[in-house]
């Protein structure tokens, strides 16, 4: 969920597609992406690969396979924000890295990094709904909680992932755990009774005072997702639920040590196109 009540008028669980929601990620990203990096970019880093909100690192998961294989791949960050975890794929030798997000905003945080890290990564503004490449162009894609949480419709998001990616690619994305939608977006102790239908599939909108979606976030069960992929033509070889460490004090939003030594926060798929491997 949102942690920015700016221009919030009301907050409701109801249908938003797929134009309405592309609009209110492009408009709420835009005005939160100052903030947003302010406030998190020192636990994503300039040049790290996090997977969510506990903190586990592609570094050590190697959930995109091995670097040494990864070096001569095409790899693409689908909703890669400010750039964090393509520019740790540049840092490990990965020569072509290309990634996209819906916020101008965000691709600017991007380019002031790159002049920091001295790791620059290929970036272009688009809707992940529909991405501005040809067919079988990539070897990899992947997304740290970007652009999937956002849209309506499962399959539709990884028809147009897989449509990009060559055969025997890899697809890995992390996302909400869907049974977190049971329960409040709360890092205490109210966080921890579930209060919602996790069959409720009805997306979480904030409005404005006139009624328009400033922030629209899609809830999918996990069988939704395995469907999802399965209609993509996608194979599921993996599903990570990352626990919580013991050294990470970190609160997040609606995630905390608390919440997270108890519930799974983050779902992470793996996938391949056509085969398993």
């Amino acid at each position: 969920m949102s942690d920015d009540s700016d221009h919030v008028a009301r907050v409701a669980r109801r249908p938003a597609g797929s134009e309405e929601s592309a609009r209110a990620g492009r408009t709420w990203w835009e005005r939160s992406a100052d903030d947003y990096q302010a406030e998190h970019g020192a636990f994503l880093g300039d040049v790290s690969f996090v997977w969510g909100p506990e903190g586990l690192d592609e570094a050590q998961a190697r959930l995109l396979g091995d670097p040494k294989w990864l070096r001569g791949r095409r790899v693409l960050e689908v909703g890669c924000g400010a750039g964090q975890c393509g520019r740790w794929l540049r840092s490990v030798g990965v020569a072509e890295v290309v990634g996209v997000d819906v916020s101008f905003r965000q691709l600017q945080h991007s380019r002031r990094i790159d002049a920091d890290s001295g790791h620059p990564l290929a970036v272009t503004q688009a809707d992940a709904q529909r991405l501005p490449f040809a067919d079988a162009v990539f070897d990899v894609a992947c997304s740290a909680y970007g652009a999937f949480p956002f849209l309506p419709v499962a399959e539709a998001a990884l028809i147009e992932t897989a449509r990009v990616l060559r055969p025997e690619g890899r697809l890995v994305f992390s996302v909400s755990h869907p049974v977190r939608w049971g329960f409040p977006d709360d890092p205490g102790e109210n966080g921890l009774t579930a209060r919602e239908s996790y069959f409720d599939r009805r997306p979480y909108v904030e409005e404005d005072a006139a009624g328009r979606a400033v922030y629209v976030e899609h809830h999918h069960t996990l069988g939704d997702w395995v469907r999802a992929i399965t209609a993509a033509g996608l194979c599921l070889v993996d599903l990570v639920e990352p626990e919580w460490p013991e050294d990470n004090e970190h609160v997040w939003g609606g995630w905390s040590p608390l919440r997270g030594r108890l519930l799974p926060g983050t779902a992470i798929f793996v996938a391949t196109k056509g085969t398993r491997r």
